[in-house]
């Protein structure tokens, strides 16, 4: 069989014609159906094949030209190329040892230095978070709701909010949780200010100040600091990047240490790791949990956003006893500034409900309505899709522009979606020194220090490739790399 005679995937009508053939055709150089050095289909073969015009086959060589995976050679076509990031050797795998010993977590004045550094130099390109540019997510269509929304319940601002959450995004997400292999009924889901106040929850819910919580390493630097304002210690697990929290060093840990109250774990497109925990280990995990009888805290906040088309399994689609407090978030899917998550707390459910109640009130009920009407529509499903593939392309793009920018001894692991990335830099080199020759260009990075409260990252860091692709984007990676540069001749 030919590569043109493959089935095209069903069509989706908010995607282009050209670009579902370059998915296509992207297929099947990732597969190894198409190698590096083979010619591509030439373009009135694509004509004839799939009966479009000589424009729309342009468009696909063109668009995988541009997006490094096509060269085009003078009167011989368009060939297979192996992409530059190809060439990176991809991050290291941790040491799976007995971890070092439980610690308060002491990060909070370090991660506050770094964060108020790049805020005082107002970055022109800021590649610090872990969000999507505004364009990217659906404004007019969320303005459009919510306007409606008004115009039909002119006295939703001015009513008492429903405690735990609104019946619309309840009904909503608890729907939207089958596809993950959930079963949660509406009045199980309570509505947080994003995933952090669910995480913070759930810390209060199963834990005292003084007790023990195993994290991944590296792992996002927030929950370092909601561990340190609770007064509880962090031991770090070594994280794969490849394959999520190591269960192996998990179970040292908790034979080292007696008084694990609970695990916090992404397993999902871990932040900043990018990994995807293998089902078999999910399963393998919930049970190891609920046998030792520690809860396990899932942050899912990036899971929609991975380039499967088959959407990934939470880690609680194998809770049997409600061992698992699973949360969640609207904010990097669907809109940054709604601030909204969720979660669902099993047999601490009771107890989430009560310490929600108390440390925040309930949230606002417009904004609630708003994104339960989307999530709940055909709009959200386009929306991820486009989502989707955008940030896919922006990776490619950006991998590839680190591994033509930065010197040898560079490591990256792409993930498979997600919005960030995991720079591994050559061992010389300081995460911070980089990260404050950086800010003197007006460029912002988050160094690796800021995800670890051991000595172990400094020579990484995470960088986002939400950002819309720019001619000051370009630049801006270009003077990254010619830093790093200098940095390893220092």
């Amino acid at each position: 069989m030919t590569v043109t005679e493959l089935t095209l995937p069903p069509m989706q009508p908010a995607q282009p014609l050209y670009r579902m053939l370059a998915d296509h055709y992207l297929g099947a150089i990732r597969s190894g159906v198409l190698m590096p050095g083979e010619r591509m289909p030439s373009v009135r073969t694509l004509m004839r094949t799939h009966g479009v015009s000589l424009s729309t086959a342009l468009q696909v060589c063109r668009h995988l030209e541009a997006e490094g995976w096509l060269e085009a050679r003078e009167r011989s076509g368009y060939f297979v190329r192996q992409p530059r990031r190809a060439l990176l050797a991809p991050v290291k795998e941790p040491e799976v040892a007995t971890p070092d010993p439980a610690a308060y977590v002491g990060v909070h004045a370090r991660v506050s230095a770094i964060v108020a550094r790049g805020q005082q130099a107002n970055a022109r390109v800021d590649l610090s978070g872990a969000s999507g540019a505004p364009a990217l997510y659906p404004s007019a269509a969320l303005n459009r709701i919510t306007t409606q929304v008004l115009r039909r319940h002119p006295f939703l601002l001015t009513q008492a909010v429903t405690p735990n959450g609104h019946p619309e995004l309840q009904i909503a997400v608890a729907r939207r949780a089958l596809d993950m292999g959930m079963q949660i009924a509406p009045d199980e889901v309570v509505v947080t200010h994003g995933c952090i106040e669910a995480v913070n929850l759930a810390l209060r819910a199963v834990a005292q100040p003084g007790d023990t919580v195993a994290v991944e390493s590296p792992t996002y630097y927030g929950l370092l600091q909601v561990l340190e304002s609770l007064g509880m210690r962090a031991v770090e697990i070594p994280t794969s990047p490849r394959t999520g929290m190591s269960l192996e060093a998990l179970e040292m840990a908790v034979q080292a240490y007696d008084n694990i109250r609970a695990v916090v774990v992404v397993p999902n497109l871990q932040n900043p790791l990018g990994s995807i925990m293998p089902d078999a280990a999910k399963r393998r995990m919930a049970a190891f949990c609920e046998q030792h009888n520690i809860a396990l805290i899932e942050d899912d906040t990036y899971s929609p956003l991975a380039d499967s088309n088959t959407p990934l399994k939470a880690l609680k689609a194998w809770d049997r006893t409600g061992n698992v407090i699973y949360c969640a978030s609207l904010s990097k899917t669907v809109a940054p500034g709604l601030r909204l998550g969720w979660m669902t707390a099993g047999r601490w459910q009771e107890r989430v409900q009560m310490l929600k109640f108390a440390q925040s009130r309930p949230n606002d009920s417009l904004l609630q309505v708003v994104a339960g009407r989307f999530v709940a529509s055909g709009a959200y499903d386009r929306h991820i899709r486009t989502l989707r593939q955008t940030l896919r392309e922006q990776r490619e793009r950006m991998a590839e522009s680190i591994a033509e920018c930065f010197p040898a001894g560079t490591r990256l692991s792409v993930p498979s979606g997600g919005l960030a990335m995991w720079v591994e830099l050559p061992t010389n080199v300081s995460s911070v020194a980089l990260f404050d020759a950086a800010l003197k260009h007006s460029i912002r990075i988050a160094p690796g220090t800021m995800f670890s409260n051991l000595n172990r990252f400094d020579h990484f860091f995470r960088i986002c490739f939400g950002l819309e692709p720019s001619a000051n984007l370009e630049a801006a990676l270009a003077t990254l790399g010619e830093l790093t540069r200098q940095l390893t001749e220092a």
